[in-house]
């Protein structure tokens, strides 16, 4: 491609994987909140730990999302936000587990599931939600 033309190929544009990842944090937040939900059983302990695990992992992946999608760069920056944006998310993460563990003294099981659905389900809805899906051996764009 020459620089300065209008002709870009690309299979997916910056705005199709902004809107993608935030529809996968929208699906992560509304599972958190069901895990949180079926752990009220429980108790009321066990209930905010789970929900503080999928609210924080929902919280993470949009600042990882947004910081890693922030804009048109070339590849080895899109490489840095991406590391940047994963480096920013497990931290958030961390924080929030040594203060809702160690400070708070919440129960660990319902926080290890909340976590773990919430990164199957954003999985999921990254692959399965997207823009674009593979289907026959080419790419079609499903109507958002």
């Amino acid at each position: 491609m020459v620089p300065g033309s209008l002709d870009v190929r690309v299979l997916n544009s910056l705005a199709a994987g902004r809107r993608s990842a935030l529809r996968a944090v929208a699906c992560q937040a509304v599972v958190g909140v069901l895990v949180s939900l079926a752990f009220l059983v429980q108790g009321p302990q066990s209930a905010a730990s789970a929900g503080i695990a999928g609210g924080s992992l929902a919280l993470a992946s949009a600042f990882a999302a947004m910081l890693a999608l922030g804009g048109i760069v070339n590849a080895r920056a899109a490489f840095a936000r991406l590391l940047l944006g994963m480096l920013v998310k497990w931290c958030v993460l961390t924080a929030t587990f040594v203060v809702a563990l160690g400070i708070w003294r919440l129960p660990p099981l319902p926080m290890l599931v909340g976590l773990v659905v919430g990164m199957l389900v954003y999985s999921l809805a990254i692959n399965w939600l997207g823009p674009f899906r593979i289907a026959a051996g080419h790419a079609e764009e499903t109507k958002d």
